[in-house]
């Protein structure tokens, strides 16, 4: 089917890449370089230029990037269509999950979600807020799962749960044994933060602003793996997902610190084009996922 061809092309000019776009598409690179050879044979053009550095379409590829990236949603739309006549749901479902999400929470959900529509095929990128709001925006995501505060124009933003956020600490750090933590005991402490980007690292700095906290010094790693594992190694305090912390509070490893004020929350959100969703797998998914179980 032509679909084929179509879909293999967008690929190696989405990668930038053949061997890339082959390993993506589970084919060899060979057989990608004889789907392209065979729409540039079909079509009477050359469709790319190629080096072993770069992929760059030609005035032709560029007419036919724009068209089949119309022609691929409609028949996704069209197949769609059928398999809800069918009560059947088939197809791609291309999700992003920030890093507490995707690490945390997506997996059990896709495990459900898998079983009710096993011929669905999932794909899952996992990235910082900021990477998976720019996957929207460039249609190469159908459906993103994000932390934290966001204000975006060109997206469409739903409040889907809600997360509560903790200081943490080693259980050997002083302020582990002190029933309530002020402001005034958090100032000049060494914090471990993720990177710029990140759902948690916005929230994090929005926890030491409101608070007027005075960092002594601070570390930047760019997972809650990495996090956690510096604080455990005595580096510093740090903010994270109480998802992302619970196996090591209930070991004894790590402890939350009882912080004046009450309870740390954040919402996690799902975002979406704001174009009508008329692919099925993307809407059954997020119909699956309406009610997750508060954290």
């Amino acid at each position: 089917m032509i679909t084929d061809s179509l879909h293999i092309f967008v690929t190696v000019i989405e990668h930038r890449n053949f061997s890339r776009a082959a390993e993506t598409l589970n084919l060899s690179q060979p057989g990608v370089s004889l789907h392209i050879r065979n729409l540039e044979r079909e079509l009477g053009a050359k469709l790319l230029h190629r080096s072993p550095k770069y992929v760059r379409l030609t005035e032709a590829g560029q007419v036919l990037y724009q068209r089949a990236k119309v022609i691929l949603s409609l028949y996704e739309e069209a197949k769609s269509q059928i398999q809800l006549m069918h009560g059947t749901v088939t197809g791609t479902l291309k999700i992003g999950a920030s890093f507490t999400i995707g690490e945390y929470v997506l997996p059990k959900l896709l495990a459900s979600f898998v079983q009710h529509h096993p011929q669905v095929d999932v794909q899952v990128t996992i990235a910082n807020t900021e990477g998976i709001t720019q996957g929207i925006r460039s249609n190469t995501l159908d459906l993103g799962l994000v932390e934290g505060e966001l204000q975006q124009n060109d997206i469409e933003i739903s409040h889907w749960m809600e997360d509560e956020m903790l200081v943490i600490a080693p259980s050997s750090h002083p302020l582990s044994r002190i029933p309530r933590i002020t402001t005034e005991l958090l100032q000049e402490q060494t914090w471990v933060f993720r990177e710029l980007g990140s759902g948690t690292r916005a929230y994090h700095d929005r926890f030491i602003e409101r608070r007027g906290v005075q960092v002594k010094r601070s570390f930047i790693l760019s997972s809650n793996q990495g996090v956690k594992e510096a604080v455990l190694s005595g580096l510093g305090l740090s903010v994270l997902s109480k998802l992302a912390v619970e196996k090591e509070l209930l070991s004894g490893e790590l402890v939350a610190l009882p912080i004046e004020g009450g309870r740390l929350t954040r919402a996690l959100s799902i975002v979406q084009r704001r174009e009508p969703q008329d692919m099925l797998a993307p809407l059954m998914f997020r119909q699956h996922i309406s009610h997750p179980i508060q954290s």
